[in-house]
């Protein structure tokens, strides 16, 4: 494979995973966003904050981040960001593939040294 073709195919891959991880993060937010949120009613203050007590009891200071974490994780608006975050990484990844010249394979027949050429 040419250097240039190998280089052209990262860079495409690059874009697709790209365009791929901001259409999912798109959707993620927008499914997410369009259903009831129910941790806004004034009713279930007294709830939340005697289960905050009880796992504060039961898990102390480590069970409420813990809490806080997978409660946060569960927002539509989280998981939208560490999508794209994740498809950014991986483009990027690729996109540095892209500048590293493509291997040659040599035929398994030519067993000669590289000097000896």
């Amino acid at each position: 494979m040419s250097p240039e073709r190998h280089s052209r195919r990262w860079k495409l891959a690059g874009w697709v995973v790209l365009v791929l991880g901001l259409v999912a993060a798109a959707i993620v937010y927008w499914l997410g966003t369009r259903s009831a949120d129910l941790t806004d009613n004034p009713e279930m203050s007294r709830y939340y904050k005697n289960e905050a007590h009880q796992m504060g009891l039961i898990y102390g200071k480590q069970g409420l981040l813990m809490d806080d974490l997978n409660n946060s994780l569960k927002r539509p608006g989280t998981q939208a960001f560490l999508i794209v975050a994740g498809s950014v990484v991986v483009a990027l990844g690729c996109f540095a593939f892209a500048r590293f010249p493509a291997v040659e394979d040599e035929s398994p027949g030519d067993k000669t040294p590289p000097a000896a050429k």
